[in-house]
């Protein structure tokens, strides 16, 4: 492992689970494309490759975005907030960054008293993944 990569790990601040919240963002628009979780493995692995690469909490596996869908994420820049304990991911998305079709995971907005869909899908979830309907 580089100095560099150590120091890095060093100053992240991983939870009881070995996880850090992860906010993956559009690097020239600023749109927030999706929440997810990074361990150390995911966050090593996106620096080697240039892929964003998480931690699935729900099968409690390492995935990169996109191994499934073909919907990929190149790394442009990874920050590291004050607390250590978050990660921004600023990226290049291909394709849909939901796995609902949507561009983004924040297709719901509460206005005027009630939850609202903002984003309709692009693309269906079948399509994204050779489900059949």
């Amino acid at each position: 492992m580089t100095q560099g990569l150590s120091e890095l790990l060093a100053e992240l601040r991983f939870d009881g689970r070995g996880l850090v919240a992860a906010v993956a963002q559009q690097h020239d628009s600023g749109e927030v494309l999706m929440v997810a979780w990074m361990n150390r493995l995911a966050v090593e692995e996106t620096l080697r490759t240039g892929e964003a690469h998480y931690w699935s909490r729900s099968r409690d596996r390492l995935w990169r975005k996109g191994e499934s869908s073909g919907q990929t994420q190149r790394l442009v820049e990874l920050r590291v907030d004050c607390d250590g304990d978050a990660l921004l991911l600023l990226v290049d998305q291909h394709g849909v960054a939901c796995h609902t079709g949507r561009r983004s995971c924040f297709f719901r907005a509460w206005r005027d008293g009630g939850l609202i869909e903002i984003a309709r899908p692009e693309v269906s979830p079948a399509e994204l993944y050779g489900e059949k309907e």
